[in-house]
């Protein structure tokens, strides 16, 4: 039998579609929004009928009949931590979504988008290796405030679909293979994967800023920011997720613009792009030590990694661990088709959400 399926990915400023029949693309596109789209909307949650209706208004104009589809795959958004692989869309998880508390995040919309367009057809929706998905160890938990521990927040459908593409190059499953995998996008996360399990994160909260979040800051200068009187909660989220990075330095989070004002003489932004650089090379090598250096590859991927430049400053800091990947993009659309596929067809099992149980991967 023949499958069709939708995947939907929402990201912080676009939303992309794809349409696949089996293993085959037969339809993608990015739908991008503008500040202006995303700034009548408080809180990210409240895109959801605005981004719903992009979607189904864009499938309409290219003539793609949700009738055909017998599946919907979301991108999984931050629920508590769950195992990689996928999920079907059950109501204890769209209440997490919905009810919380949980991170707010673009990626939230996915499995709600992709159960509203599911549910009148009669099909089933999923998410496939959700941003929450979680193989830690246990000692990678530990922090030094006993009431936190970490959990596996990164850009884990994206890095784990790069490490199965560049072991299947070389001739090896992902299973065999070492790598660390930075991301970079409008977030920027960097991962170690031991064949074939995310067993340590650095998420876009601590570690590189990035275009348009904060990453780490000292700990101390944001509590004084925070009861220093002149900030309520959402406008510090706002400085650290949205209006941080680079944004906040040069006034944009488009590569292209600040290698511009670069090549136009600017310092500031010369400073700025090496500082990114810097950093995310300082995040790579913070990782290195977790498998006692033994890598098989680094990967340098997400939209950002199209700039040669940045790239070219990050592998002279960390081409001594291992080999440098650079794949820029993402392969997002692919791996959640394909995810939702292997389910459909009987090759992989799915997971069901169960509130307050042990969803995660036991360490």
């Amino acid at each position: 039998m023949s499958y069709k399926i939708l995947a939907i990915n929402p990201g912080s400023t676009s939303t992309k579609i794809a349409v696949y029949e089996d293993e085959k693309e037969v339809f993608c596109e990015t739908i991008d929004h503008t500040d202006q789209d995303l700034n009548n909307y408080e809180h990210v949650s409240d895109q959801y009928e605005f981004r719903k209706e992009v979607v189904l208004s864009r499938l309409a104009e290219n003539k793609i009949s949700t009738e055909q589809i017998n599946a919907v795959v979301g991108r999984g958004g931050m629920l508590p931590p769950v195992k990689a692989g996928g999920y079907l869309v059950n109501q204890a998880m769209k209440d997490r979504i919905i009810n919380g508390p949980i991170i707010s995040h673009a990626s939230n919309l996915g499995e709600l988008i992709a159960d509203a367009i599911a549910q009148p057809l009669g099909i089933p929706a999923y998410i496939y290796d959700s941003v929450s998905s979680d193989e830690l160890y246990e000692i990678a938990r530990v922090t030094g405030i006993p009431e936190v521990s970490r959990q596996s927040f990164c850009h884990v459908l994206n890095a784990k679909a790069m490490c199965r593409k560049v072991a299947g190059i070389n001739r090896k499953t992902y299973e065999e293979l070492n790598f660390i995998v930075a991301h970079l996008g409008g977030g920027i996360s960097v991962s170690i994967h031991e064949k074939g399990r995310i067993v340590d994160v650095i998420t876009d909260d601590a570690g590189p800023f990035s275009p348009e979040r904060a990453g780490s800051i000292p700990l101390l200068y944001i509590v004084d920011m925070c009861y220093s009187g002149q900030y309520d909660k959402r406008s510090m989220l706002k400085k650290l997720r949205g209006y941080g990075g680079m944004k906040a330095h040069l006034g944009t989070h488009d590569c292209r613009t600040i290698e511009k004002m670069i090549e136009e003489g600017n310092e500031k932004a010369k400073l700025i792009y090496e500082a990114q650089a810097y950093q995310i090379a300082k995040g790579i090598g913070e990782l290195a030590p977790v498998l006692s250096g033994k890598i098989d590859y680094i990967l340098l991927t997400g939209g950002v990694a199209y700039s040669k430049m940045l790239m070219d400053m990050i592998s002279e800091r960390v081409s001594f661990i291992a080999p440098i990947v650079i794949m820029p993009g993402e392969n997002e659309m692919e791996s959640l088709a394909l995810g939702a596929y292997r389910i459909l067809s009987r090759k992989e099992e799915y997971s069901t959400y169960i509130e307050g149980a042990q969803n995660s991967l036991e360490s």
